[in-house]
């Protein structure tokens, strides 16, 4: 049944405080001063997801100015709450909850108990964009689904994740990154071809699937401007996966559709030629990209690699060959002596950091990747801060995750038709 809420003249009350929150928290770190008008401010985004992919979405909103509000129950709250890494915890809860969730409000419902749910819808009238990565069929449950909520507010974009689509077997599957790494043939794409599977050390499809969702709000609003409707934007796991492989794929699709081979020598991408790969050197490593292996081979002064790469056809169906020749001569000198001799050439070269080694360079501390986001407690931690700058200035915010349900009061103080009770 669909719940009918009269709530006049609030359209602009949250609104009031984007601004004044925004001006809060919005500050460059790097000269203390406000930062400039975010192209999102204004706009209010309501958050129902959970763990990585939703969340990432909403976190880039709010570091381009929106206003979000963490919609979690009110018992644990975001599962990605007790989601602890490397044994680190910020406050009561995960400091990956943090990471993922800074600039963010928490609004704590219940959304099974009818008078949260109104009082959820209420805030869904006047939002902007929202965004959920349940199941297929669990929001329909709710009442939530993306037909009652344009029936209930036209101009809202409505973005979902799902794992697998909303139809077909396995659209009830757990959407979890590593499975799907597993599932969508990326964990055959890393690795010797003499390995077994091996997936990517982050979660990198939950990452590009939040980056995907943005992508497709963006353009919704966009669109909104000129037709004042707002629309459904829909992703999911496995499709964000395959596009995130669209280089290979494609030539898969295109061929005889067999399996590519992996090299079976420092293999770093299934169709690339020598000498594409990472090298162990006298003292660490060394990756080679794209390269003329008759001009590497002379700078390398590597004799036999030089008479034996001759023709350009045979740098990719023998490229074991010429990256064993180059394996065995790389190991015999510094990463630095061979940076030396192919740098001022040209050649696409770099040495391998671990992060102790790159935190402490030079060219990584003039990005100034790193931020100081604080706890309600007092206490303070890193992280990184959004990649994206705007007219030349970085995009930081002091502010961590939100407490569960921190906000409910203020954000229930701005529906004044609402019962707070």
């Amino acid at each position: 049944m669909r719940i009918k809420i009269n709530i006049p003249n609030i359209g602009l009350s949250l609104i009031n405080i984007v601004h004044k929150q925004t001006n809060n928290l919005k500050m460059n770190q790097s000269n203390n001063k406000p930062s400039l008008d975010l192209p999102l401010e204004g706009l209010v985004v309501l958050d129902f997801s959970q763990f990585l992919a939703g969340p990432s979405c909403a976190l880039r909103l709010a570091d381009l100015g929106a206003r979000v509000i963490k919609v979690e129950r009110p018992q644990g709250g975001d599962l990605c709450r007790q989601l602890v890494v490397a044994d680190q915890r910020f406050g009561e809860d995960s400091a990956l909850f943090h990471t993922i969730n800074r600039n963010k409000q928490s609004f704590a419902a219940d959304l099974k108990d009818p008078h949260s749910l109104q009082q959820v819808k209420a805030l869904i009238q006047q939002a902007d964009v929202m965004i959920h990565n349940f199941r297929p069929g669990v929001m329909e449950r709710i009442g939530l689904d993306s037909k009652t909520v344009l029936e209930l507010n036209p101009r809202i974009v409505y973005g979902e994740i799902t794992g697998y689509g909303d139809a077909g077997p396995w659209k009830d599957k757990p959407g979890q990154d590593l499975l799907v790494q597993s599932l969508s043939g990326i964990a055959w794409l890393s690795g010797n071809a003499n390995q077994g599977p091996v997936p990517m050390g982050i979660s990198v499809v939950d990452q590009i699937t939040g980056a995907h969702l943005t992508q497709g709000i963006l353009a919704a609003l966009l669109r909104r401007e000129r037709s004042n409707q707002g629309g459904v934007v829909t992703v999911s796991l496995l499709e964000s996966a395959m596009d995130l492989q669209f280089e290979p794929f494609t030539a898969f699709l295109n061929s005889e559709q067999a399996q590519p081979t992996r090299s079976s020598v420092n293999h770093a991408n299934v169709h690339t030629a020598a000498p594409y790969g990472i090298y162990q050197t006298a003292d660490g490593y060394m990756a080679l990209a794209m390269a003329p292996l008759d001009q590497l081979a002379q700078l390398l002064d590597h004799k036999e690699l030089g008479e034996r790469c001759t023709d350009h056809n045979t740098w990719y169906s023998d490229r074991d060959t010429y990256k064993a020749l180059l394996r065995d001569h790389l190991i015999t000198q510094p990463t630095a002596y061979w940076l030396a001799r192919l740098e001022p050439s040209g050649i696409w070269c770099a040495p391998v950091y671990d992060w102790p080694t790159l935190i402490q360079h030079e060219g990584f501390q003039t990005l100034n990747a790193i931020q100081v986001i604080h706890h309600a407690d007092g206490t303070s931690m890193q992280t990184t801060r959004c990649p994206i700058r705007l007219d030349g200035q970085t995009l930081t915010s002091p502010s961590a995750g939100p407490q569960l349900g921190a906000d409910n009061d203020d954000i229930l103080a701005s529906l004044k038709e609402l019962p707070n009770g």
